[in-house]
């Protein structure tokens, strides 16, 4: 699976945009393009789940033992091959310095085993989670499918995690630094507990964050997975409101976000721009995964064998580029440049991240892309970002935020 593979693939959300040519970063790249790639390049290929949780395994073991002789070798020679450092590249939002605008978004490592390592891969942060108060298996199986062809994914995993008294014991074993003091900032991405009512979400999502607060750099309220019964009425205007303001009562609450769905109608997404303004949230993350089939309805699973239309869960992916997009040039509109806003939705190249930047995103995540793309992808966007940087002489990245600049 090489870039001209990838580049080629269907893309419903619009047109291609040209790739960087950076050569290849070394031997994970050219290990994922052997071992891994292969796997992706079927709908039917390895279990999407099966393959997540085996990574994150060997993952959790590496963060444990990072300073171990051998391990740390091996992690330097990780890092020497992903990351770019670019002074121009970093900023500081919220309280928190960032150094490079490139993260994972939620939903990879939801129990936080690996928190002690995604600065190696070249991440600027990590979003560990969803994180619920009370332990719960989430969906039944099967629950993650993939859709090679439109380099997508399709989930209903339902907030599946350890709980957040587990997690507090698993950030603890690996002896982070300190929040402000890590090489990549660490947020933490808290949710309803299923079996909690909407009535009492405050107070469940309040029971989390009070006992994580300690750890996490920023921490981000989930209200717009698909995938939990309800949780989505909690965008709502009232609901969400009171969400908020009990949160933001706790003592040494971190910067706190909100991560909304792009299924909403415009006049909701201006609503929650202007409560993000009048209660002091530190910005917004745009988008989650999306209940519209944006134009897949009709597309088989290999898993299941029914089409999108009939199954359950939340787009993501390529298709959901274009919405992505527009819900974010919504938010800054509404918003103004003083609201950090964070874009994630089918980034997967370096001329999208670019385009999600200048569309007004001071921070960029990726999932599914990382994963079709491989580790290479992390480099080749930081290269990217470099690039046009240079060729539209500006001094840092955050002067391309909101600018409407064009890929060049």
């Amino acid at each position: 699976m090489d870039q001209d593979d990838l580049t080629a693939a269907a893309d419903p959300s619009g047109p291609v945009l040209p790739p960087v040519q950076v050569e290849p970063s070394g031997r994970t790249g050219a290990l994922y393009r052997r071992f891994v790639a292969p796997l992706l390049l079927q709908d039917d290929g390895s279990d999407a789940e099966q393959l997540s949780r085996a990574t994150l395994s060997l993952l959790a073991q590496a963060s444990l033992r990072r300073q171990w002789p051998l391990v740390r070798g091996t992690l330097e020679g990780l890092a020497g091959e992903l990351q770019r450092r670019d002074p121009r590249l970093q900023q500081t939002l919220f309280g928190c310095r960032f150094a490079n605008p490139l993260g994972l978004a939620a939903g990879f490592d939801k129990n936080g085993v690996a928190a002690g390592l995604w600065d190696r891969f070249g991440f600027g942060f990590a979003e560990l989670g969803t994180i619920t108060w009370h332990a719960q298996p989430g969906n039944p199986r099967p629950r993650l499918f993939r859709l090679a062809a439109e380099r997508a994914a399709l989930n209903r995993m339902g907030f599946n995690n350890e709980g957040a008294r587990a997690v507090k014991r698993i950030l603890e074993q690996q002896l982070l630094p300190p929040p402000g003091q890590r090489p990549a900032v660490l947020g933490l991405n808290f949710g309803k507990s299923r079996l909690t009512s909407l009535e009492l979400a405050p107070d469940d999502y309040a029971s989390s964050l009070e006992l994580l607060a300690p750890l996490a750099d920023y921490a981000v309220v989930n209200v717009s997975s698909p995938n939990t019964p309800g949780l989505r009425d909690l965008q709502e205007e009232s609901l969400l409101r009171r969400l908020v303001e009990r949160l933001r009562r706790l003592p040494a609450c971190p910067p706190l976000l909100v991560k909304i769905a792009p299924d909403l109608e415009d006049d909701a997404i201006d609503t929650i721009a202007r409560l993000a303004y009048e209660e002091g949230l530190a910005g917004i993350i745009a988008v989650n995964t999306s209940q519209d089939r944006l134009g897949l309805a009709d597309r088989r699973l290999a898993g299941s064998g029914r089409t999108l239309a009939e199954e359950a869960g939340g787009l993501s992916g390529r298709p959901l580029r274009g919405r992505a997009l527009e819900v974010l040039r919504r938010l800054r509109a509404t918003a103004g440049p003083a609201l950090p806003l964070i874009g994630v939705g089918g980034i997967d190249s370096a001329p999208i991240a670019w385009e999600r930047i200048t569309a007004g995103a001071s921070l960029v995540q990726v999932y599914t892309g990382w994963i079709y793309e491989g580790p290479e992808l992390v480099p080749r966007i930081l290269e990217g970002l470099s690039q046009q940087l240079d060729r539209h002489g500006l001094r840092t990245i955050a002067e391309a935020v909101g600018s409407g600049l064009p890929w060049r």
